[in-house]
């Protein structure tokens, strides 16, 4: 490992003495760099246990962990404390969670989770019945996310970024209140709690001890901290830790997620003597497409000074491609997608990437029309869907028989349960009092409930009952699928596909011995769901990769098509009037382009219809995305003629023909 390493490489890995920033450029080797990193640190005797390396994903920390293990000969790389800041908090609090204030057995609410116990808590506040219009829980739960995250205030959030919420603020302080309360009721904490309580942790008189936990922290994708996990980095430093933070400004993307790329910016003054190395040789692309991406992020002084260049100095000149329209664009890049493909080139080894998920709506007709497999990304994760969800609401009861959100799911899914019979069957069984036996009133025959339910009701006894003795989180699953295969029919159309759906749940939690740990990991790390495909995958398992851009970080293709390269669409036209939205939809371009490693190709259509299904030609005219546009020299520019279709008359394509004509005259006067 080491001996690959270049110059400043080198250097990031064998700094010692202060604070180091490493700016890492795109495709410039920052996994190797960490990984030889933390193989040094543990090289020059440090305990493996005394190292913390935070990452934004438990793929990373697993990479550069493995990194470390391929030239370690003493399982060190097991011993680093490795992983995600909301893994690592949870890690962390059920060690010290008593310190704050939090009992070692609390439950994690995802995201999908916490919105739900949002809008229960906004019902019984009286806000969901009204003859005025209310936020949806979604909006209340991103108001609140947004407000945590970012530790701004209320009115701050609601005047930039929910202003048609402003008049509710009032409303929204008492739901807040209340949702804090009955999660502390509960015993759970959602995303953003584990965050707050590990930083309040630092803060309070447990400091010193968890400070004491180690020599050294290292920080993955700093660019996308937020300022809690800003906070935590600084709260877990002491005088002789050494911090070294490894990212890069230009591909600063989430601030959606209220990640604030400033704390990147201010490294040097929140650890005093800092020092900076900037790693810009690049591995992954050829010089002409460095140079586009060079030229887009040049546009723009408010970032760290790189320039990236590759030893690849020869390969074909980019493309912008000029379509006709959207329905122009899905053809011709499933054109150039199997010609591609005809040359060698595996359509695994190719992708299509968007700003926004519906931009690929088009082409993925066009792509199940020709027959092209492919794999979407950016929607929903596997565990967002409903019928997980029931089988993980069952884990939780038993892990957490206080956990009011898992009861109410799955009470309500037993036949002849409403709203009515759910409140009965809780007050019955204590739940919503935080009876701690509730659980095992149930099994003992408490809560009656519907003539309907009877023989759902006695599996779920027996169910909970059998779990409660020595199986493990795989067999407990198997156990529980059986009231899942009485419930789901009533549930949902496609039943006996969902029943066997949880197979694949069995599958992952045989690989944990046990439930809370299951439980938990798989709320901080859920699996990616991909999309239908156009048919099922071909025997060789080739597919096309559809991504929206921000999904794409950190992975790269060969051949790499971007669509909708148009001003509204990329930058987006949320972000058309406000300074820091363009400067990151400006980064978000560039991470776009440098996912690219022989191909790349920008694709721009000339206009977009009105409605795109309805028979007539309305349209508007687009402009060129104003980031392409200053460097379109560098591209080779190909206008493709539109493809006609056949079942159209020549008297329709006349008629098309006259209005592209007039359309154009007009143009020409304002333009």
């Amino acid at each position: 490992m080491f001996a690959s390493l270049n110059d400043e490489q080198r250097r990031a890995v064998d700094h010692t003495g202060s604070p180091l920033l490493i700016v890492a450029g795109a495709g410039t080797g920052k996994t190797k760099t960490l990984a030889a990193r933390v193989c040094r640190i543990i090289d020059d005797g440090t305990d493996p246990e005394r190292v913390l390396l935070l990452t934004f994903t438990r793929r990373a920390a697993a990479e550069m962990l493995a990194r470390v293990a391929a030239v370690s000969t003493d399982r060190a790389a097991s011993r680093v404390w490795g992983g995600t800041f909301h893994s690592t908090a949870n890690r962390v609090l059920r060690t010290f969670g008593r310190r704050v204030g939090l009992s070692p057995g609390f439950t994690v609410l995802d995201h999908s989770d916490a919105t739900d116990l949002m809008g229960i808590v906004r019902t019984e506040e009286g806000f969901g019945e009204r003859a005025r219009r209310f936020p949806r829980k979604e909006t209340v739960a991103g108001i609140y996310s947004r407000l945590v995250s970012s530790q701004a205030k209320l009115d701050a959030v609601l005047e930039t970024d929910y202003p048609w919420c402003a008049d509710h603020r009032d409303e929204l302080r008492t739901i807040f209140t209340a949702y804090t309360t009955r999660k502390r009721l509960h015993q759970v904490l959602d995303y953003d709690d584990l965050l707050l309580f590990w930083r309040g942790l630092t803060t309070g008189p447990a400091g010193d001890t968890v400070r004491a936990l180690f020599d050294h922290i290292l920080i993955d994708e700093y660019q996308d901290t937020n300022p809690i996990q800003a906070d935590i980095v600084k709260g877990m430093c002491g005088p002789d830790t050494e911090v070294c933070a490894v990212g890069d400004d230009a591909q600063a993307i989430y601030g959606f997620r209220a990640a604030t790329v400033a704390n990147m910016w201010r490294f040097a003054d929140d650890f005093p003597g800092a020092t900076r190395i900037t790693l810009e040789q690049n591995y992954r692309s050829t010089m002409p497409i460095l140079a586009v991406a060079n030229a887009v992020l040049g546009q723009s002084d408010a970032h760290f000074a790189k320039e990236l260049w590759s030893a690849r100095a020869h390969g074909p000149a980019p493309t912008l491609r000029t379509h006709h329209d959207e329905g122009a664009q899905s053809a011709s890049v499933a054109t150039a997608v199997l010609d591609a493909r005809e040359r060698g080139m595996d359509l695994r080894e190719q992708a299509v990437l968007f700003r926004a998920g519906h931009h690929a709506d088009g082409l993925e007709l066009e792509l199940t029309r020709r027959d092209i497999p492919y794999v979407k990304y950016g929607g929903l994760k596997y565990l967002e869907s409903a019928h997980v969800k029931d089988l993980l609401a069952l884990l939780r009861i038993l892990d957490n028989p206080a956990d009011q959100l898992a009861w109410h799911r799955v009470l309500a899914a037993m036949d002849g349960v409403g709203p009515a019979t759910l409140r009965r069957l809780c007050a019955e069984l204590g739940i919503d009092d935080e009876h701690d036996d509730s659980l095992a009133r149930f099994i003992d025959g408490a809560g009656r409930v519907p003539n309907a339910a009877d023989v759902q009701a006695h599996e779920l006894r027996s169910a909970f009952a059998a779990c409660f003795a020595e199986l493990n989180p795989a067999e407990q699953v198997d156990r529980l699928k059986g009231f899942c295969a009485l419930v789901f029919p009533g549930r949902y159309p496609d039943a006996a596909a969902r029943v066997a759906d949880i197979d694949q749940l069995s599958a992952t939690a045989a690989a944990y011995s046990t439930r809370s740990r299951f439980l938990t990991e798989l709320t901080l790390d859920p699996p990616s769901k991909t999309s239908d495909r156009a048919g099922p995958p071909h025997l060789d398992d080739d597919w096309l990769t559809l991504s929206t851009i921000h999904s794409a970080k950190g992975l790269e293709w060969r051949s790499v098509h971007l669509l909708h390269a148009a001003d509204g669409n990329l930058p987006s036209e949320m972000a058309l009037g406000d300074e820091h939205g363009l400067a990151e939809e400006l980064r978000l371009v560039y991470v776009a382009l440098t996912r690219a490693r022989d191909e790349l190709t920008v694709n721009f259509p000339l206009r977009y219809h009105v409605n795109r299904h309805a028979t007539d030609d309305r349209h508007v005219y687009a402009q060129l995305s104003r980031f392409i546009e200053p460097v379109r020299e560098l591209f080779v520019e190909e206008s493709p003629p539109r493809e006609i279709d056949p079942t159209r008359s020549d008297i329709e394509l006349a008629a098309v023909g006259v209005a592209d004509e007039v359309d154009a005259r007009l143009a020409a006067l304002w333009d």
